[in-house]
């Protein structure tokens, strides 16, 4: 590890248990979820929304129709927001680009050779680069995670950087794989290790592993991004992923943002929900009736 990046890394505390956590979120669950189970907050989640398709089966057609959907939302529900974000593989970069009416939709990539990141960099900055260049605002990347296992963060912080030089001016997200990474101090670890290689966003899962998105790796997350911002000033937002399955879970990862980053998160900018399925139980508890929209 090069000094400077031991330098950075230590300005942090990474002296905390996973017994800590469970404790801390056991709390915000009993103490603050219910304050926030209103219309409102499930109208502002809905705009949280990043609409995910990263299936096997994903073709040109059914990601059109997909992207349809959403021009769609808009006609037949002009008072809700409409989601924040479409998700596909780079390959379909051009095809939401060239079917998405919506402004203020983006699109974004998962990239980097996801779901593994088991690629070469070269092999990564191209995919990376045709995925900006066919359309994509925003990328999502995965972490080199048994990299950063076996202790080479330098490596791991390199490959941020030069991909984040890729991506230019667009959003990148990194995904931590949390569910591997199995400790509290580890995934505090890899928050600020992102943070401090480019990440604009830092991601929880791919969505392809268990466990995915818990509460008690949204909680440790968030304080690294408090912790980072305490110390740099710079903003960075947060992307809860896989294993979303229900409205309680949504209502779970805002609590954990307001208790812990504050207001200033509580946009559609700074906190992101990658999901599929949750667009629709949303949908259906705003509407009062079960609506299967998208």
């Amino acid at each position: 590890m090069t000094k400077q990046i031991e330098e950075a890394m230590a300005l942090y505390n990474y002296d905390i248990t996973d017994a800590q956590v469970q404790e801390a979120v056991k709390k915000i669950i009993a103490e603050k979820v219910h304050e926030n189970d209103t219309p409102e907050v499930k109208k502002f989640l809905m705009g949280s929304v990043e609409l995910t398709t990263l299936k096997t089966t994903d073709s040109e057609e059914s990601v059109m129709a997909f992207t349809e959907r959403v021009n769609k939302f808009d006609e037949e529900y002009p008072e809700l927001p409409h989601v924040a974000t479409i998700c596909v593989y780079p390959c379909f970069a051009k095809t939401v680009s060239e079917t998405l009416e919506i402004d203020g939709v983006e699109i974004a990539c998962v990239s980097g050779s996801f779901p593994s990141s088991q690629a070469l960099l070269e092999v990564k900055v191209a995919e990376t680069a045709l995925a900006v260049k066919d359309g994509a605002t925003e990328i999502d990347i995965v972490m080199s995670v048994g990299k950063f296992l076996s202790g080479d963060y330098e490596t791991v912080a390199d490959e941020i950087s030069e991909l984040k030089a890729t991506c230019g001016d667009k959003k990148m997200k990194v995904i931590l794989e949390t569910g591997c990474l199995k400790t509290a101090q580890n995934i505090k670890k890899a928050s600020i290790l992102s943070m401090y290689a480019g990440a604009d966003y830092i991601k929880t899962s791919t969505g392809k592993l268990e466990p995915a998105a818990t509460p008690e790796a949204a909680y440790v997350m968030c304080q690294a991004i408090k912790e980072y911002y305490e110390k740099t000033g710079i903003q960075i937002g947060f992307k809860p992923a896989g294993g979303l399955n229900s409205v309680m879970d949504a209502l779970i990862m805002y609590t954990i943002v307001k208790e812990v980053l504050g207001e200033k998160w509580l946009t559609n900018q700074w906190f992101r929900m990658g999901t599929s399925r949750l667009a629709n139980l949303l949908l259906s508890e705003v509407v009062g009736k079960e609506t299967k929209f998208f």
